[in-house]
């Protein structure tokens, strides 16, 4: 975590509009990794003689996906608790213990966001429910996504 972020007052939650901001920011980095594997993979398996029949098995890309995820989100927020996008939109990830995150709250805020996504957004949704505005994802990994004041 920034250790600028030594303040008494706890920190604001972050608004939904740089949340969502955030993840555009965070989707156009993770996109080419996502190409990056598939083209991998098919460099492995070889192309296939028409469009109909898949060069990776499904299995196989699902899970490049996801590790590629756990690894990026993962990374950044084990670090520093802020993705690239994040940064820009000044927003950090912080445990609500004030602990450093674990890859178990990684994993698990990572496969929440996946089901709250799944169950028609119903996990980001409950962000406007009071009185803690947190995601499904949040409040299972113990979690909270803050907005960092403005430097100098």
């Amino acid at each position: 975590m920034d250790s600028s972020l030594n303040t008494t007052e706890p920190l604001p939650a972050a608004p939904f509009w740089r949340h969502l901001l955030a993840m555009l920011y965070d989707s156009l980095l993770i996109i080419p990794l996502f190409m990056a594997a598939a083209a991998l993979w098919i460099a492995v398996f070889g192309p296939t003689k028409t469009l109909d029949e898949p060069a990776v098995p499904a299995v196989l890309q699902w899970c490049s996906w996801i590790l590629i995820l756990l690894l990026f989100f993962g990374i950044f927020w084990r670090r520093a608790g802020q993705t690239l996008g994040m940064q820009a939109w000044r927003i950090e990830l912080m445990s609500t213990s004030g602990e450093p995150l674990t890859w178990k709250q990684v994993t698990i805020r990572l496969s929440g966001a996946m089901l709250s996504a799944v169950f028609f957004g119903g996990g980001y949704l409950w962000r406007f429910v009071p009185p803690h505005h947190r995601y499904w994802h949040d409040r299972l990994s113990q979690t909270r996504l803050v907005l960092v004041p403005k430097s100098g």
